[in-house]
C-alpha cells in the first residue's frame, strides 16, 4: 500500500530521503498494492493490482524483494500475543496500534533492540531482553537502550510461554539460560507479560530469484542464506542479496540500478562498485529449543511441531522435499515463510548434513495467492448488436440486454412506458407489426446421420420430417430437465435449419458437438447465429406485406401454410422463410445474410406501410406470447422442470429408442412430481403488485411461485404463469399469490392459453 520497506516501519535512519526521490521522478513509474506473483522466462512478469492481472515483460528486472523475519520455536510459540519484533513496529508506526502492556524481547540482533525502544517509545513496559548471543555483542541500539534501566539477559532463550485460562493469550514466559551447546539449561527465570517480540533472524524473500533460476546457498558460519546463478538478466538489490545495514541497502540498488541501465543499453560513465556484504550477519544459527512437552510449532499453518519433522526423518524421509510432503511442512497458506528455514535446520541436525546440503524445497509459481477471475482476466462478454441496431435507433429504440444483445424493449420515449408497450401489442394484433430476431441461435446441421443426430438430441421426432415443414424443438438434459427449445426446419434429406434460444445457443452448440464426439454420427454442426438476421412479420396484415416483397415465394395459407418453411427471395435478398406463431398471429420468421439485415428490415417497414406497420419490442413479444401461453425457456422452467410439468409431453417421441433424458423422463413419470405449471387470471392487478418470483402458497405452505405475469392489453386482465400444487391445477381452481410485502390474493387457475386457444389466427 506504501513504498519505503522497512523505512516505514523499523527504527532506521537513511541520509537520503530515496522515497521522496523516487516519488517526484519523471522517469520512474510506482504501483502499489502491486504483487508480482512470479518470474517466467524472458522477464515475463505477472503482476496482480487490485482485480486486474498486467503482463509485463522486461529487459532487466531488479529485484530488490526484502527478508523475511523468522520465529524461534520453544514451548506455547503459537501463543497469542507471541509475534515478530518487525510485527509489532508495523503496529505501532503504521497503524498506531500499542501491541502490548508488558513485554520481553527474544533477539540475536540489534534490530531486536530497535523494536524495545520502539515498544518504549509507544508506552510498552519491557521485563527484559533474551538475547540469544554471548560475548562481545555490540550495536547503536543496544547501547541506547541500556539507558533505559531495562534487564538484558545475554545467552538466554525463551523455553515456555504460559498461556491465560483457556489458551487465549500470554501471561509469562521461562526463560533459559543456554549451555555451551546452544541448548537450554536448567537455570530459569519466570516473567509476567502480554507480548513477546521475536527478533532471531531473516530468510531472504528467494521466490522469484528462484523461480529465474536462482540457487540457494546457505553458510553455516554466518547463518546466512545465498541466492545465485539467477537468469543474467534478473538483478538483486538490498537484503535479498545480504546486505543488512540500510546504507548498504540504498548505495547497492543505485549500483544495480546503473548495471540494469547499462545493460539495457544506456550510457553509464561511471559504473558504482556494490557494497560489500556485511560480516555481521543478524541470523542466529540455531533459534529453536525443543521442549519435552511438545507445542513447539515450527509450520504455524499446519501444527507442525519440533518432533513431527524428527519423526518424519525417523520414518526414512531425509529428503526435504519428501519431509514436505510427508508431514505437509510449508503446505499451509504461508508457503514456508516462518517455516522453511527451521525444517532445514532440523532435518540438517536429524541427518548429519549441513544445512547448505539440505537445501529448501522448490518456489514455484505463484508467490502468494490468486483468485481464479484474476487469472481468467477480464470478463469478455463483448455487448453485441443485430444488424438493424441504426434503424432502431432511428425509431427511438428503448434498449435492453438480453444475454449479450443489445434489443430494443420498445419503441419510443415517454413516461408512460406501460402504454408504448400495450399500442405495441395491439398494433400488432389489429394491424400488422415487426420484431428483429437476429439474435435468435441459429444451427445448421447436415449429412447423412442428420435426423438420427436430432432425434437423439430432441424429444420429438425429426426422422420423417418433410421437407418444407417446421417442427417444434424441445430439449432435456440427462435428468430430463427441459433446457431447451427452438424450431427445426428441414432443407433437404440431409440438411436441417434449428433454431435455439438466445442466451442458450453457444451452450447447444457445445453439447452438440460433446454429444457426437461420443456416438460419431456423420454429421455436422455448424453455430451460424452470426451468420444471418432475421425479422419476425406478424399480425392480420402479415401476408399482404410479405406478398409485395417476393415474387418467388407463394405466400397463400394454401401453399405456404402454419409450420411450412420455404426458400426464395425477399426484397431481392436471399432468404429462408419459415411460418411460426410465438405470439399468436399469423407469422412469418424471414432470416436472411447478415450483411442483408439492414435492407431487409428496411424494405419490409416500406412495404407494410399502408397496413400500419409498426416495429414492436422484446417487451410487447413477452406480453404476446404469454397472452398465447407459450412458455420461455429459462423464466418459465428452472432447473428442475419436467416436459409434464408444462403440458408438454405431446413434443416428447417415447416412441424413440433414445434421446438424451428418455431414460430420466420414463423414472420420473412413474412419479410424478407435486407441482404443476397453471396459467391463471386476476381481473385487476392488487395494490400491492404481483411479480415474478412472488410465492405460491397453500395452507401456509410454499408450494411454488410465479414465472411470468402481465397485465393483457389484449383480454383487458392481469394474466400469469405459476407453479402450484398438482392438486390445484384444474381449471376453475384457485391458488394464493403471496406478494412481496407478505399480502395474499387469490387468482383463478386458467388456461395458459388466453388468447385464441384454438389458434384460428396463427393459421389462417
Amino acid at each position: 500500500p506504501i513504498i519505503g520497506g522497512a523505512l516505514t516501519y523499523a527504527r532506521v535512519k537513511s541520509e537520503r530521503d530515496v522515497v521522496h526521490e523516487a516519488k517526484v521522478h519523471a522517469n520512474i513509474e510506482i504501483w502499489t498494492n502491486a504483487t508480482c506473483n512470479a518470474w517466467y522466462a524472458d522477464n515475463w512478469l505477472p503482476v496482480i493490482r487490485g482485480n486486474r492481472l498486467y503482463k509485463l515483460r522486461a529487459k532487466q528486472v531488479i529485484l530488490a524483494t526484502g527478508m523475511i523475519e523468522q520465529p524461534s520455536q520453544f514451548r506455547n510459540n503459537d501463543l497469542p500475543g507471541i509475534i515478530q519484533g518487525s510485527a509489532a513496529q508495523r503496529l505501532i508506526r503504521l497503524f498506531g496500534v500499542k501491541p502490548g502492556k508488558r513485554a520481553v524481547v527474544l533477539a540475536s540482533n540489534d534490530d531486536a533492540y530497535g523494536v524495545a525502544l520502539d515498544l518504549l517509545d509507544a508506552g510498552v513496559r519491557l521485563a527484559a531482553v533474551c538475547d540469544l548471543r554471548k560475548g562481545d555483542i555490540n550495536g547503536a541500539n543496544r547501547e541506547e537502550l541500556k539507558t533505559h534501566n531495562v534487564e538484558i539477559l545475554d545467552g538466554w532463550c525463551i523455553w515456555d510461554a504460559m498461556p491465560e485460562m483457556g489458551h487465549k493469550h500470554v501471561q509469562a514466559v521461562e526463560v533459559a539460560e543456554l549451555n555451551a551447546s546452544g541448548n537450554a539449561a536448567k537455570i530459569r527465570l519466570r516473567f509476567d507479560c502480554d507480548l513477546v517480540c521475536m527478533s532471531v533472524g531473516y530468510v531472504p524473500a528467494y521466490q522469484l530469484p528462484l523461480q529465474a533460476g536462482g540457487k540457494l546457498g546457505y553458510d553455516d558460519a554466518t547463518a546466512q542464506f545465498t541466492i545465485s546463478g539467477q537468469d543474467k538478466a534478473v538483478l538483486l538489490a538490498g537484503s535479498v542479496d545480504g546486505h543488512f545495514d540500510i546504507g548498504d541497502c540504498i548505495a547497492d540498488g543505485f549500483a544495480q540500478g546503473a548495471r540494469a541501465a547499462a545493460n539495457c543499453g544506456l550510457s553509464i560513465s561511471d559504473l558504482p562498485a556494490r557494497p560489500a556484504r556485511s560480516s555481521a550477519s543478524p541470523n542466529h544459527p540455531r533459534p529453536i529449543f525443543p521442549h519435552p512437552g511438545g507445542k513447539d510449532f515450527v509450520d504455524f499453518d499446519e501444527d507442525l511441531q519440533v518432533r513431527d519433522i524428527k519423526n518424519a526423518v525417523a520414518d526414512g524421509y531425509r529428503e526435504l522435499e519428501l519431509v514436505k510432503r510427508f508431514s505437509t511442512v510449508g503446505m499451509g497458506p504461508s508457503q514456508g515463510r516462518h517455516a522453511a528455514l527451521a525444517t532445514a535446520m532440523l532435518v540438517s541436525k536429524e541427518t548429519g548434513r549441513t544445512i547448505n546440503e539440505v537445501g529448501v524445497t522448490t518456489a514455484r509459481p505463484p508467490v502468494t495467492t490468486e483468485k481464479i477471475a484474476t487469472l481468467a482476466g477480464r470478463k469478455f462478454t463483448p455487448m453485441r448488436r443485430t444488424p438493424m441496431h441504426a434503424h432502431h435507433c432511428a425509431e427511438g429504440a428503448s434498449w435492453l440486454l438480453a444475454g449479450n444483445w443489445m434489443r430494443p424493449a420498445f419503441y419510443g420515449q415517454g413516461s408512460d412506458d406501460k402504454k408504448i408497450i400495450a399500442d405495441e401489442v395491439r398494433n400488432t394484433r389489429n394491424n400488422v407489426g415487426m420484431i428483429d430476431v437476429s439474435t435468435l441461435g441459429g444451427l445448421d446441421i447436415r449429412g447423412p446421420d442428420a435426423a438420427e443426430f436430432l432425434n437423439r438430441m430432441y424429444t420429438f421426432a425429426y426422422a420423417k420430417l418433410p421437407i418444407g415443414k417446421t417442427r417444434y424443438l424441445l430439449m432435456t438434459n440427462e435428468a430430463g430437465t427441459v433446457i431447451d427449445d427452438g424450431v427445426a426446419c428441414r432443407r433437404g434429406d440431409q440438411y436441417f435449419y434449428v433454431t435455439a434460444t438466445t442466451t442458450g445457443v453457444d451452450r447447444i452448440y457445445r453439447n452438440m458437438l460433446w454429444w457426437n464426439a461420443q456416438w460419431r454420427l456423420d454429421v455436422d454442426i455448424a453455430n451460424v447465429t452470426a451468420a444471418y438476421a432475421g425479422v419476425n412479420l406478424a399480425g392480420p396484415n402479415a401476408r399482404k406485406v410479405l406478398t409485395k416483397l417476393t415474387d418467388d415465394i407463394d405466400v397463400s395459407a394454401e401453399q405456404f401454410p402454419y409450420l411450412a418453411y420455404r426458400e426464395g427471395k425477399v426484397a431481392g435478398i436471399p432468404a429462408r422463410v419459415f411460418r411460426v406463431g410465438f405470439i399468436g398471429e399469423l407469422g412469418y420468421e424471414i432470416h436472411v445474410p447478415s450483411r442483408y439485415g439492414a435492407e431487409l428490415w428496411r424494405a419490409i417497414r416500406e412495404a407494410g406501410q399502408e397496413y400500419g406497420i409498426k416495429p414492436f419490442g422484446l417487451e410487447a413479444q413477452r406480453v404476446m406470447r404469454l397472452e398465447k401461453g407459450h412458455v420461455i425457456i429459462g423464466q418459465d422452467t428452472d432447473g428442475m422442470t419436467a416436459p409434464e410439468e408444462l403440458d408438454m409431453n405431446w413434443a416428447v417421441a417415447n416412441s424413440k429408442p433414445f434421446f438424451i433424458g428418455k431414460r430420466s423422463l420414463e423414472i420420473r413419470g412413474k412419479t410424478l412430481s407435486n407441482r404443476k405449471l397453471v396459467g391463471f387470471a386476476l381481473d385487476r392487478m392488487p395494490a400491492s403488485g404481483l411479480q415474478e418470483s412472488n410465492l405460491v402458497v397453500k395452507d401456509g405452505q410454499i408450494v411454488g411461485f410465479i414465472t411470468s405475469i402481465t397485465y393483457s392489453p389484449t383480454l383487458s386482465k392481469v394474466i400469469g404463469l405459476a407453479y402450484a400444487d398438482r392438486a390445484d391445477a384444474n381449471l376453475g381452481s384457485h391458488i394464493t399469490l403471496r406478494s412481496s410485502d407478505g399480502s395474499q390474493h387469490q387468482a383463478e387457475v386458467v388456461s395458459p392459453h388466453f388468447y385464441d386457444p384454438d389458434n384460428k389466427r396463427q393459421e389462417m
